[in-house]
């Protein structure tokens, strides 16, 4: 789409009105730039031993917004494939997404996501609401229902923070499934093989109210619980200095909080843990 086959000039396209969709605009003039429409051929599906993928990510909701956190492995069958993956990025100033899933096709999904949304800002003049995110995410992950079912899913988990819902309620998350389907949450979710162990966790832990240090303490328990279960998920690594990826989104926009911050939180949590092996009590 450089212009080149055009003797260093825009084709025709770029200068034709059309969708304000990025991907829409894709897949009517480079459709094989779309990696999610990209289907195996039948009869082949993905050995999960040989595609990495990524495991457990989770939201909650706090005071001043929404907190959205993951782990750092990726496991291909019973193998770790890499130890500090990032599955959690912005979308845009006050939404970000996280995955579970292909590790590969997650990527370039969450690439095009934020060029979609940038592209839309650009094309009508003002930004999408949270809700036509979340709508705009689902259309992608349905063009991903091929490769889905063919072994290759991925499975966002979106957040976002909304000035047009009253205080202490604007931090929302969604979840989908591999055809599409959206679905708000309330308060806390996750995704991915230690997603059981981690909702276990923040049902427990979680309540209205939280501030920003209480509310990723939340999330590391959750997560040190769904690695303490699930294999496939990674723990604090203390020795090699590999920490959870949490993130925050509030009225100032999205924030990953320093990994000083999340090795102080992690090693205090891990010390919490030597008295009490399986965490702490539910808060009263």
């Amino acid at each position: 789409m450089t212009g080149n086959e055009h003797g260093g000039r825009l084709g025709e396209e770029f200068f034709t009105p059309g969708s304000s969709s990025f991907t829409e605009f894709l897949a009517a003039h480079r459709p094989e730039l779309l990696s999610t429409r990209r289907v195996l051929p039948d009869g082949v599906r993905a050995a999960p031993d040989q595609v990495p993928h990524g495991t457990t990510v989770l939201a909650l909701s706090f005071r001043d917004g929404v907190l959205i956190a993951g782990d750092r492995r990726a496991t291909m069958g019973n193998l770790i494939a890499q130890r500090d993956l990032e599955k959690v990025h912005p979308a845009d100033d006050h939404t970000a997404v996280a995955f579970a899933g292909t590790v590969g096709l997650a990527l370039d999904m969450v690439k095009l996501y934020q060029v979609e949304l940038a592209h839309f800002e650009k094309i009508e003049g003002v930004g999408m609401t949270l809700d036509g995110k979340a709508r705009r995410l689902a259309g992608m992950i349905r063009q991903n229902l091929g490769q889905a079912m063919q072994g290759l899913a991925v499975v966002p988990l979106l957040v976002g923070y909304d000035p047009a819902r009253t205080e202490g309620e604007r931090g929302r998350i969604f979840s989908f499934d591999i055809a599409g389907g959206l679905y708000e949450k309330a308060g806390f979710h996750a995704e991915g093989s230690g997603s059981p162990y981690a909702r276990g966790a923040l049902k427990k832990l979680f309540h209205k109210g939280l501030d920003r240090r209480e509310a990723a303490l939340t999330a590391l328990q959750a997560l040190y619980d769904a690695a303490d279960d699930d294999s496939a998920t990674g723990g604090p690594d203390i020795n090699r200095r590999i920490f959870p990826i949490v993130s925050v989104i509030t009225e100032d926009g999205f924030e990953r909080l320093p990994e000083t911050e999340t090795a102080v939180l992690s090693r205090e949590m891990v010390e919490q843990r030597r008295a009490r092996p399986d965490g702490p009590n539910a808060t009263p």
